[in-house]
């Protein structure tokens, strides 16, 4: 049994948040039919060739397992018929189309609620559906710059940076996933369906966390200071005898294990480092005396040595190293996926696969373009062969 295998979710989203959200619907169990435009989604084209020859780039193979691809026209008006037929079917719509694009189509909220009372249509775009910024293009890159977090990432004497990853998109992905899990609450206690309006630009505000906090409370504006805790300290990155690591010692009876650990009893009884508020007054300083001690062990030695004393400290893996470690792989980090005439295709598995009842789990590799076109129109919408031969002769929808 998987949690949502009574869910059917329509996905007309595109690149990487509204699809990462459908694909954890769909680890979860539910039936998601992803539309894409006859040229694709663009992220099918991003990145280069796979090492296996395969054409999709790895943004699309990230986002987009576990569903049935359709490729459909829907600015041609059989096509918006389509769609309106496969919504009447589906419990969830998520979009992510500029403000008011499906709507121009007849495919909005207020053109497909009347079909489907019950449908949950989330809209997730850059901005929200409302506001000065509302018509504006929103790419996660851009949305960090705007909501402020790249004035918070990287070293105080460096540009501005951006989080390594589509930071933005990925927490607004899972917050789409959240929003559907709450309307599909709210569904079973009064029937009703509703219209979710999600923006990048509300979860990228979201995120700033204490920092966003620490300005409304107290009027602070933080900026960039590398990779060294705001809040407390010592923990930033600190060179071992054969590479880097990093610490975090967050409260007062980590810090007096870690300076037993190594062997330093003196940092413990200077009145600047007594409490934390002093050691972050004085970070430099202590950082100082930390590194030296640091650089005379290994790694090996310093995260041994963290575990025994209970001090929370870790190497600095590169991606490759994090997919390497043998916690990775006890915790089931990668699932290989079956393909056709093709070696098992590895994608990062779902958090959600551990839960004791209804854990996510991988159903099948993101589809091919339009691969599943023909069969849903068929087994939904009751098409007949003559009717889908035509459809794709009039380029209305693509099948393979």
């Amino acid at each position: 049994m998987k949690a949502l295998d009574h869910v059917t979710v329509l996905d007309l989203s595109r690149v990487a948040a509204g699809p990462l959200g459908t694909q954890t619907l769909a680890d979860l169990g539910a039936r998601v039919w992803k539309v894409e435009s006859l040229k694709g989604d663009d992220t099918r084209t991003w990145g280069p060739t796979t090492a296996s020859g395969n054409s999709e780039g790895p943004y699309f193979t990230a986002v987009n397992r576990g569903k049935q691809g359709l490729a459909i026209n829907f600015k041609d008006p059989r096509g918006q018929a389509l769609i309106k037929g496969l919504a009447q079917h589906a419990d969830v719509l998520v979009e992510n189309y500029k403000v008011g694009d499906l709507a121009r189509h007849g495919l909005g909220y207020g053109d497909l609620a009347p079909l489907n009372p019950r449908l949950i249509y989330v809209s997730l775009t850059g901005y929200g559906q409302s506001g000065p910024r509302a018509s504006q293009l929103g790419y996660d890159t851009v949305l960090q710059a705007l909501t402020g977090i790249m004035t918070l990432t990287g070293d105080a004497d460096r540009p501005p940076a951006k989080v390594g990853v589509a930071w933005i998109d990925v927490m607004s992905g899972l917050t789409c996933a959240v929003s559907v899990l709450a309307a599909l609450a709210a569904r079973d206690k009064s029937g009703q369906g509703q219209h979710v309006d999600l923006s990048l630009f509300d979860v990228g505000l979201m995120a700033l966390l204490d920092a966003g906090q620490d300005y409304l409370q107290n009027g602070n504006v933080q900026v960039r200071s590398g990779s060294v805790h705001r809040n407390f300290a010592p923990s930033q990155p600190f060179e071992a005898a054969d590479g880097w690591l990093i610490m975090a010692i967050a409260n007062e009876d980590q810090y007096r294990r870690f300076c037993a650990m190594i062997g330093r009893d003196d940092l413990l009884t200077d009145p600047r480092f007594t409490d934390n508020r002093k050691r972050l007054q004085h970070r430099e300083v202590l950082a100082a005396e930390v590194a030296a001690e640091i650089a005379k062990r290994t790694r090996a030695e310093w995260i041994e040595l963290g575990v025994r004393n209970k001090v929370p400290i870790n190497p600095i893996h590169s991606v490759g190293d994090a997919f390497g470690d043998g916690h990775a792989g006890a915790r089931g980090a990668v699932w290989n996926l079956p393909r056709a005439g093709d070696a098992p295709l590895p994608v990062i598995a779902s958090p959600l696969r551990h839960m004791s009842a209804t854990p996510a789990a991988p159903s099948s590799p993101p589809p091919g373009l339009g691969q599943h076109t023909g069969a849903v129109l068929q087994q939904v919408l009751k098409l007949g062969a003559d009717e889908i031969a035509a459809l794709k002769a009039d380029g209305v929808i693509h099948c393979p």
